[in-house]
């Protein structure tokens, strides 16, 4: 079994002065969680190279048991810190795709016309195409087969609106992941803020945040079983 994990190339979060990227325990339970069962894993982002991480997520308040075994595990930063370049992946070499959240996505994978074409193409192969947290802002542009949203009427959740009001970004974040998820006929729904929460609507996995990332890898592993 091969899956594709794509993460974001990008590391600005607005105007804010501040860094962002991908979020690291969004990125570790995953990979762990298919790693550990034998998954051929490919790191891949826009640019190739260093995937950004998120300081927030790197700090001793966000560590779970993913993050601490990942901040310990050499092969695996060395696989962040050369990732592959994402045009060059072919769809066709993959059972799965999965994006790991954190703000990053939301700027760059959002309107990656690779990753969107990607997206599109897993998704016509019927392979499991998995998102948590920001992630799913990832499907913003991205088209199912009948030329609607990829989302439209399809059970999905991603990223509260009231978890981005708690984390104050708002108004420095492109899009509420909710909002754009409804606007594209999704039919969004979510558990209380930071509660662990995925869907499977098909061969469409997401998951509303960090919490959720072990759900989904679960989910994504059932898929490809």
């Amino acid at each position: 079994m091969k899956v594709l994990f794509v993460l974001t190339s990008h590391d600005k979060l607005g105007d804010t002065g501040k860094k962002t990227g991908f979020w690291v325990e969004e990125f570790a339970n995953p990979y762990y969680t298919l790693l550990d069962k034998g998954v051929d894993i490919t790191i891949a982002t826009p640019k190739g190279g260093a995937a950004p991480i998120d300081p927030s997520s790197d700090s001793p308040d966000a560590a779970t048991e993913a993050t601490k075994r990942f901040d310990k595990d050499e092969e695996a930063q060395k696989r962040i810190a050369n990732t592959k370049v994402l045009a060059k992946m072919n769809p066709n070499d993959f059972d799965a795709v999965f994006y790991p959240g954190g703000h990053g996505p939301l700027w760059d994978l959002a309107n990656d016309t690779t990753s969107i074409e990607l997206i599109e193409k897993f998704n016509s192969q019927n392979k499991p195409i998995a998102f948590v947290c920001h992630a799913p802002g990832a499907l913003k542009n991205v088209k199912g087969e009948d030329g609607n949203p990829l989302v439209k009427g399809k059970k999905v959740t991603g990223f509260t609106n009231t978890e981005e009001e708690a984390v104050q970004l708002t108004d420095v974040v492109p899009f509420l992941v909710e909002d754009m998820l409804a606007k594209n006929g999704g039919i969004y729904s979510k558990k209380d803020d930071w509660a662990a929460y995925a869907l499977q609507d098909g061969n469409l996995i997401t998951g509303q945040n960090p919490a959720s990332s072990e759900l989904v890898a679960e989910k994504l592993l059932a898929s490809l079983k």
